[in-house]
């Protein structure tokens, strides 16, 4: 018997809004977006800075709450929960990547990989935490480096330990907050590279960048301004980091024989 396929969007947004109140001033951070995401997507957020990108990205995550509209995640309304639900779905349903890797310093690579564990229900026993992490750091080709610490490792392992971080607790959607930031652009095409991999695994992520040549590698690319959505299209013609990657090695082996 066949399993049912969920064709349900991962992400449903309706008329979303975020109002801050800053003194006096009233801010509309993000002005009824209504938006779906699908499962397998690999969506780019773009914008200037206060274009609300970054608003919408942590509403997505539901670490701030919308003042407007409606929110479902996995079908899930965000705003019907309390504190202790949404931490709950969060460590469920989301895995997060930040620009600045968010690692402990004096923690090992296999130590910064079980952490969301800790916070899992139930409880995920110590011996699956460690098979767990040691298989997901395997998948983001750090097999080697589990006992490493982040001082001993580049620009790039310590971003795919975040990964690796990101997806140990198996969830529906990552959400990548310029993960290539602080990277160079060798690495960030390899980083790119690893996202279409787990992309293409079924894995939906959204990432938000203001560069388009990282945006450049995803299946869809949203444009916002002023807090509203004022263009969302399909990338047809994708890069693909492994053909990129090809060609870099290509040139820099032809300048080491010139």
């Amino acid at each position: 018997m066949n399993t049912p396929v969920n064709t349900t969007p991962v992400i449903q947004l309706r008329d979303l809004a975020k109002t801050y109140q800053t003194g006096e001033v009233e801010v509309k951070a993000v002005r009824g977006v209504t938006l779906d995401i699908q499962r397998g997507d690999f969506m780019a957020i773009m914008g200037a800075s206060g274009s609300g990108k970054s608003t919408l990205m942590n509403t997505l995550g539901c670490l701030d709450q919308p003042t407007g509209g409606n929110y479902l995640l996995d079908g899930i309304a965000v705003a019907a929960l309390n504190r202790k639900e949404l931490a709950k779905l969060r460590n469920k349903k989301l895995g997060f990547v930040f620009q600045s890797f968010n690692l402990l310093a004096r923690t090992s690579a296999l130590e910064n990989v079980e952490l969301p564990m800790f916070y899992s229900q139930p409880l995920v026993p110590l011996r699956e935490r460690h098979h767990r992490a040691m298989q997901t750091l395997e998948k983001v080709g750090l097999g080697n480096r589990l006992g490493h610490y982040p001082s001993q490792l580049s620009g790039g392992q310590q971003q795919r330990i975040a990964i690796a971080r990101a997806l140990v607790n198996k969830p529906e959607l990552v959400l990548a907050d310029e993960p290539t930031g602080n990277l160079d652009t060798r690495t960030s095409i390899e980083l790119m590279g690893l996202f279409q991999e787990l992309n293409d695994s079924g894995i939906t992520i959204v990432m938000v960048t203001h560069e388009l040549d990282i945006a450049a590698y995803c299946k869809r690319i949203v444009v916002m301004r002023d807090g509203q959505v004022i263009s969302d299209t399909r990338n047809e013609k994708r890069r693909s980091a492994v053909e990129e990657i090809a060609t870099l090695d290509q040139a820099e082996q032809k300048a080491k024989l010139a």
